[in-house]
């Protein structure tokens, strides 16, 4: 396998633990450049994480003839320019989620990869790689619970949402730069979780709503998905609750039991008529590392893609249906 030399564009909060030195300690893979447009800021975290050159200018960076893979890690506006211009440039491309502010976004990039055979590019739907969900698509495979009937999500937060990144500029709520607020940056995580246990979707409606008017954006999603293998997900996310309800909660409820976790926690439980369990888990340090794993593999040719461009566009096209009508 030949050598992924990484460079990042946006080395803000996700990359401090989450993703970032992730790239350096894996087999074949290795971070060789940071960009952030805070110089200041980009050159303490090139310091701080051992990286050898740093840019406050994304064009630089990409014109680095060191680096053969970009991973983009700003607010989802930028995604689809940066992408498109990586894969022009030759490199492959590992961009987070939510892939971009919307599906049209989402399929610009896809026609992008399609123009560029030769480039690869993958979708920061990181959970697939973690062993907890891992475990709860084996569990379902293995039929514990029998014939899946219904899944409950509920991801309920107060007013500044605790699952979500704490920073200044809190650019999460400003449609204009994240596609929406807290649902835009949170139910990706969710949502693809259902793509990857359930397979195609059929049909999806769902609307939102500002009810507390704090922010630019919408702060209560309701969402149904029925699958063609007949599950049907019912989801409710709301960003204005009292602190004492908050909850993150996914329900999987079949004919013979039911499965339960967070998706922000570290447990899975489950009930049948004959077995109570729960399970614990303990998270990689980097969350993304297995998945960036898969990703390194892929790009030399060692493995599949392990989320894609269409696979992401389906997943937009699901959050469109649900904030769009309003």
């Amino acid at each position: 396998m030949s050598e992924v030399n990484w460079g990042i564009i946006g080395c803000g909060n996700v990359t401090e633990k989450k993703s970032g030195p992730a790239f350096s300690k894996i087999a074949n893979s290795k971070l060789i450049a940071v960009m952030r447009r805070d110089a200041e800021k980009a050159a303490d975290y090139a310091l701080r994480h051992g990286v050898g050159t740093w840019y406050s200018d994304a064009d630089k960076l990409l014109d680095d003839p060191n680096i053969n893979a970009v991973y983009i890690a700003t607010p989802p506006a930028s995604h689809m320019p940066y992408a498109i211009a990586a894969l022009k440039k030759g490199f492959n491309v590992y961009v987070e989620k939510p892939v971009t502010r919307n599906a049209a976004e989402a399929r610009m990039i896809a026609e992008a990869v399609k123009q560029h055979p030769n480039q690869k590019l993958t979708v920061a739907h990181y959970r697939r790689g973690v062993p907890m969900f891992l475990k709860v698509k084996q569990l379902l495979e293995s039929g514990l619970v029998g014939e899946i009937r219904t899944v409950q999500i509920r991801m309920w937060q107060s007013r500044k949402a605790e699952t979500a990144a704490d920073v200044a500029d809190n650019w999460r709520v400003h449609p204009e730069l994240s596609g929406g607020g807290y649902f835009h940056d949170l139910a990706p995580h969710q949502l693809d979780l259902m793509l990857f246990f359930f397979g195609e979707p059929e049909k999806y409606q769902g609307f939102s709503l500002n009810q507390a008017g704090d922010t630019p954006a919408d702060d209560n999603v309701s969402g149904q998905i029925l699958f063609k293998n007949k599950v049907v997900v019912n989801g409710s996310w709301c960003f204005n609750v009292a602190q004492n309800q908050r909850i993150d909660s996914c329900e999987i409820v079949g004919t013979k039991g039911k499965i339960t976790f967070p998706f922000f926690g570290n447990f899975i439980s489950w009930k049948t008529d004959e077995d109570e369990q729960t399970l614990t888990f303990i998270h990689p340090e980097h969350i993304q590392q297995p998945m960036i794993t898969k990703i390194v593999a892929y790009f030399n040719d060692e493995g599949p893609n392990p989320c894609s461009i269409d696979e992401a566009i389906t997943l937009m096209d699901i959050m469109d249906a649900f904030t769009k009508n309003k």
